[in-house]
């Protein structure tokens, strides 16, 4: 397919246009000696997009802190480019799956030939080895603690106020979201608001239900359990693989399966997951290991979990962070989901 060329600086890149990742050697010579600009790290799982081209899915003007849960954060010249997420080769193997920041500095504009430079707050540079070992900040032993995108993005950023009215104006302006949508998510989320209020619950309470029904065209979300705190929860082990086709089951039989907490063995059902209930999808991976974003230690995950093709967050239902663009990877477990064929119809 021929790109569509454009003259566009960096400051002014929307979701859609395509841009040229810069050379491997622009991009080190950008970096300082941890192995990041403006606190945001390269990681070495990048280095091999170097020279490529790929269309941006969405700026990333503003992400969430779900590790340290203060809520929005705000960080400058940084997107997200489509289907780019990190395979955490040169951090143990983690299957977090993050979609990737990029600096605007790490990228070209598609039809800038007039914009050769070296990114701008070029520092002295590293190598490769440098970069790689940037990923640890402790030594290579039984425990490293690793560094990457994840765990230093609450350094990267600044606190974001759900109140503050310019993050909106720039989802649209960016072309992250279109105005009917944020029409629709920011009228729903009022009357949550009041839902939790308990004023007038149980109108409130139906007068959202009939309202996302005709808005979001599915019902609203359900995510309490009545299994009681201190009971067990059931489990079933499905021993899905990668590339099995798998339906989501519906959002109240997975209430079945949940705590009053709305867990199913330490593990949330959230309200971001609960859209995608009665659709099918394709398994994605196992997922037996993550870095914790706090520590930077690999956790290993007492039974694995599931994760799907195309099914991410769309941070419609999270109170202080709508429209965030990061599309994290939920994960399920697979007592929510029912095998449909083990080969996935290839």
């Amino acid at each position: 397919m021929a790109l569509k060329r454009k003259s566009r600086s960096a400051s002014q890149l929307r979701a859609g246009d395509w841009v040229e990742v810069r050379s491997e050697e622009d991009v080190l010579r950008s970096l300082r000696s941890d192995g990041t600009l403006e606190k945001m790290p390269f990681m070495p799982e990048m280095l091999k997009y170097c020279g490529q081209r790929f269309r941006i899915s969405a700026v990333a003007h503003k992400t969430c802190d779900p590790a340290h849960r203060t809520g929005g954060r705000k960080l400058d010249n940084a997107v997200h480019l489509e289907g780019l997420r990190c395979d955490g080769a040169s951090h143990g193997g983690c299957q977090a799956a993050c979609l990737l920041f990029w600096k605007t500095d790490w990228l070209r504009p598609i039809g800038a030939a007039d914009d050769p430079r070296v990114p701008a707050a070029a520092m002295q540079g590293l190598s490769r080895p440098e970069l790689n070992r940037a990923t640890t900040k402790a030594g290579a032993g039984e425990h490293p603690r690793y560094a990457c995108q994840a765990t230093q993005l609450f350094e990267a950023t600044r606190l974001l106020h759900w109140w503050d009215v310019r993050q909106y104006v720039r989802d649209l302006t960016t072309g992250n979201v279109t105005l009917a949508h944020m029409l629709r998510v920011l009228l729903l989320s009022w009357v949550a608001a009041l839902i939790r209020t308990g004023i007038g619950y149980r109108v409130t309470t139906a007068v959202y239900d009939r309202l996302h029904r005709f808005l979001m065209r599915y019902p609203a979300p359900k995510i309490g359990g009545a299994i009681r705190l201190g009971q067990a929860t059931p489990r079933e082990d499905l021993q899905l693989l990668p590339n099995e086709v798998v339906r989501i089951k519906s959002n109240a039989e997975i209430l079945s399966t949940l705590n009053e907490s709305g867990k199913n063995r330490g593990m949330w059902f959230d309200e971001e997951m609960a859209p995608y209930c009665g659709g099918t999808y394709r398994v994605a991976q196992r997922v037996e290991k993550i870095i914790n974003e706090v520590t930077g230690e690999m956790m290993e995950m007492k039974s694995p979990c599931i994760t799907l093709e195309g099914v991410v967050c769309k941070s419609v239902y999270s109170r202080w962070r709508l429209f965030c663009p990061r599309a994290i990877t939920p994960y399920w477990r697979e007592v929510w989901l029912e095998r449909i064929d083990r080969r996935g119809d290839e």
